[in-house]
């Protein structure tokens, strides 16, 4: 009788772990949001005189207003950055709206910064029209001009609608995980753990486009 017993109490707790196992990982809380509708005073920028908060369709956006601008990165890297004030993250889902205003052929692009450390250290993705050693593929700038991460062959399908963008860092296993449109697929991963906890952003390396919809979970 106690072997039967002892047998049903295993058999219980290993289904239990099965099913913990099984069950999807919390979500992360909410720390940020931005639908840029009372300004954007939440954001640091590199030149303000490249950005646009405006009204579009009865809906406020906030842009990038020219491919160039007097800010002047000490190493090759991208020049309109916008970061988030006051938040720094390890881990984290980051999710919005993009759309290019201007369509500059194989390198149209929109970046998303993070764990950045200061203007010389920090992760962003080049989410370029056409992948090369320069353009879609996720950078990192290590007090030296950007170097990729990865060998991305997939095309970023832009066009002049709406786009959603996500990215996704786990700190612990390195991992780096970037969508576009597609939610569930990633167009690029990679695996790297020189930068731990820092802060996020988004912006272009010298191209046009309007943000919306902001959310970050993290911690």
């Amino acid at each position: 009788m106690k072997k039967i017993l002892s047998l049903i109490l295993a058999f219980s707790t290993l289904s239990l772990a099965c099913l913990s196992a099984d069950e999807p990982k919390p979500e992360l809380p909410l720390v940020f949001s931005e639908d840029f509708e009372k300004g954007f005073k939440r954001w640091d920028l590199t030149d303000p005189r490249g950005w646009t908060h405006r009204e579009v369709e009865k809906n406020h956006v906030f842009g990038i207003n020219a491919r160039k601008n007097n800010y002047k990165p000490k190493v090759r890297s991208p020049y309109h950055i916008a970061l988030i004030k006051g938040i720094e993250l390890s881990d984290f889902v980051l999710t919005f709206r993009v759309r290019s205003t201007k369509d500059t052929g194989n390198h149209r692009d929109c970046c998303v910064f993070f764990n950045h450390q200061d203007p010389t250290h920090f992760y962003y993705v080049h989410l370029g029209a056409l992948p090369d050693p320069h353009s879609g593929q996720i950078m990192i700038v290590n007090g030296e001009p950007r170097k990729a991460l990865t060998e991305n062959k997939n095309k970023i399908p832009w066009t002049n609608e709406w786009h959603q963008v996500k990215v996704q860092r786990d700190s612990k296993k390195g991992t780096i995980e970037i969508f576009f449109d597609d939610m569930e697929k990633p167009v690029m991963t990679a695996i790297d753990k020189t930068f731990g906890k820092g802060r996020i952003g988004i912006g272009s390396f010298d191209d046009m486009n309007d943000f919306d919809d902001i959310e970050l979970r993290g911690r």
